[in-house]
């Protein structure tokens, strides 16, 4: 029988910084569908097993709208986050599919792989630049860090000289211990820069993602500009947030596991899915991907979740369930098939999945290739890991190497 839910507070601590919860691997055995207690002391259904928490992220009866009642937020900042406008990832069908589809073009797979030389030279770039620094070093500001930073602002079209500016913004508005007011103003203050940035393109027209969103959706009334600003906003912040840290907590796992980091050291490369393995294995999106019923809907075990019930679709556990992934505590570089819940699924795929792959490939790969003697500088335990951050990774990783 599952514990009332005043007794699950969610999320529970981890045992292990690269794995989830043990609690949650419990609840996906005996209670897979259950009320949890979250900060603001209401309990939305907690949904842990991989079949439940696909099914919900492609039912378009469950919102990802934190304004209607019963959402359930993050926490204070989260809350203070989504108000107001918001960006597409906050809306639901039509709106959503309509705003989505202006930019479905510019992360197709084709149109990503054109992007690798320069994502190869940046990461050889800042390799060469690591390796003159004394030891031991930070590899997320080295590292982890700019790399996404340099490609999604060349993609975008923004000037990797304002990076502390924005990483800075980007860094409160992500921050779940930020006042409301410090996250409404790092917000405003991106939106005014890239605002000005999109208006500079009437007249200094240019072939970025900023210039043809201007010349081709706002020009033509097809988006208006405060929703091409807003677009901005979000492919900014999550351009670089989410894959530093991926990067980063990828890197923290090999070293800690270095048996494994050899794959990445061969002339041939890792095997084809070994970034989907370290993606599921390591899912960042660690405080579940959140919903709200809009009806009543059956779900696993004889529970109907009611509409107005908020919903948290745990996919770092359903990441690791037996039912889906055969052995899913144990790292498989070769695992196929691999149908992970890392990046989301259904409508609200994450749009920039195809580069976040690719940009993991190349950081990795080119790393245990130029740095074969690659460690750790500070114990595991010791570690900055992101506990309490809604994107989970490590804010500062010191290494060292020989050679």
């Amino acid at each position: 029988m599952t514990e009332p839910p005043e007794n699950l507070a969610f999320p529970p601590p981890r045992d292990c910084p690269y794995s989830p919860p043990p609690k949650l691997a419990e609840l996906q055995r005996d209670a897979p569908v259950t009320r949890v207690r979250i900060w603001d002391g209401s309990t939305p259904w907690l949904l842990t097993r991989y079949d439940d928490v696909r099914a919900v992220l492609a039912d378009r009866r469950f919102s990802v709208d934190p304004a209607r009642p019963g959402y359930p937020a993050r926490g204070p900042a989260s809350r203070a986050r989504r108000r107001g406008a918001g960006s597409f990832i906050t809306m639901d069908a039509p709106e959503h599919t309509r705003l989505r589809r202006m930019l479905i073009r510019e992360f197709t797979p084709r149109r990503i792989e054109t992007l690798r030389p320069a994502v190869e030279r940046t990461a050889a770039e800042l390799l060469d630049n690591l390796t003159r620094q004394p030891q031991p070093t930070d590899l997320v500001g080295a590292y982890a860090l700019p790399l996404p930073s340099i490609v999604i602002a060349e993609l975008l079209g923004v000037p990797y000289a304002d990076h502390e500016f924005f990483e800075d913004r980007a860094r409160v508005m992500m921050d779940n211990s930020a006042s409301g007011d410090a996250i409404r103003a790092a917000t405003a203050d991106l939106a005014r820069y890239l605002g000005t940035l999109l208006h500079q393109r009437r007249t200094h027209p240019a072939d970025d993602l900023l210039g043809r969103l201007g010349a081709q959706q706002v020009e033509p009334g097809n988006l208006s500009r405060a929703e091409a600003v807003s677009m901005a906003v979000l492919l900014l912040v999550a351009g670089h947030e989410t894959t530093a840290n991926q990067i980063a907590l990828s890197v923290a796992f090999l070293l800690d596991n270095p048996q494994r980091a050899e794959a990445f050291r061969r002339p041939e490369g890792p095997p084809a899915g070994a970034v989907d393995e370290l993606l599921r294995l390591l899912t960042i999106t660690h405080t579940g991907r959140r919903r709200v019923a809009t009806a009543d809907v059956p779900i696993g075990g004889g529970i109907t979740i009611r509409a107005g019930d908020g919903v948290i679709a745990a996919a770092d556990i359903a990441n690791r369930d037996p039912a889906q992934f055969p052995d899913p505590d144990r790292i498989d570089l070769g695992r196929a098939p691999n149908h992970h819940l890392a990046f989301g699924h259904g409508e609200h795929l994450c749009l920039g999945h195809h580069l976040a792959r690719l940009e993991l490939h190349i950081a990795l790969t080119a790393l245990f290739r130029s740095l074969p003697g690659l460690r750790l500088a500070t114990p595991t335990e010791e570690l900055p890991f992101r506990h309490t951050h809604p994107i989970y990774g490590i804010d500062h990783l010191p290494v060292a190497w020989e050679g």
